[in-house]
């Protein structure tokens, strides 16, 4: 039992570093990448400076590790709920329901990877599972059953993407006030609809 007790529990070390961490992502929410320093992080977690350059080589990696750990958590958390769905309807829903539910419960998260998504993306590979790459071959096989029409997946996704989130975007600078958990359902059916749902269906009934 003392083994296994032991084996659980996080080293000091993995605590320091979730701790930095999680400072970081509050620091980098409220001030921005470029106007936060080590020595912000630093002093905010209340430990020195080197103990943070023994775990990151520099305030860029650190980003980048932030940053890809957590853009492909979300990328497979997204797959998993996609693929309980059956239509797309059920997986924009799902999907884009996730992206609210995200912002609303931890909003530090969902900032960072705004702000520095674009600085960052370069360094993606190609065999990287990521959030775009799951929403384009959920709407390629949209496509493919002929649920919507036929069209460029790189659009499309950058469609979805783009809508969810500008309406992230709006949340963070105050011009949406609702939670956005409220306007979710509202948001996958803007998607359905740009993506041209249910033209199919309505061609038929002519």
């Amino acid at each position: 039992m003392a083994a296994t007790t032991a084996r659980a529990t996080p080293s000091r070390g993995a605590r320091t570093q979730e701790k930095i961490q999680e400072v970081a992502l509050a620091l980098f929410a409220e001030k921005g990448v470029d106007r936060t320093t080590i020595g912000d992080i630093a002093g905010a977690a209340g430990i020195a400076e080197g103990t943070i350059y023994r775990h990151y080589p520099g305030k860029e990696e650190l980003i980048w590790q932030l940053f890809s750990a957590n853009y492909l958590r979300l990328a497979a958390q997204l797959d998993s709920l996609q693929a309980g769905r059956r239509d797309l309807p059920g997986k924009l829903r799902v999907m884009v329901g996730m992206f609210c539910s995200l912002f609303e419960q931890n909003p530090n998260m969902f900032r960072f990877l705004l702000l520095v998504q674009h600085g960052q993306l370069s360094r993606v590979t190609e065999d990287m599972q990521t959030p775009a790459k799951v929403i384009k071959t959920v709407l390629e096989t949209a496509m493919a059953r002929g649920e919507i029409p036929a069209q460029d997946a790189e659009v499309a996704t950058a469609m979805v993407m783009g809508m969810v989130l500008q309406v992230a975007v709006s949340k963070v600078y105050g011009r949406i006030t609702r939670p956005l958990g409220e306007v979710a359902d509202q948001l996958a059916e803007s998607c359905w609809r740009a993506l041209g749902g249910g033209q199919a269906a309505a061609r038929g009934e002519g």
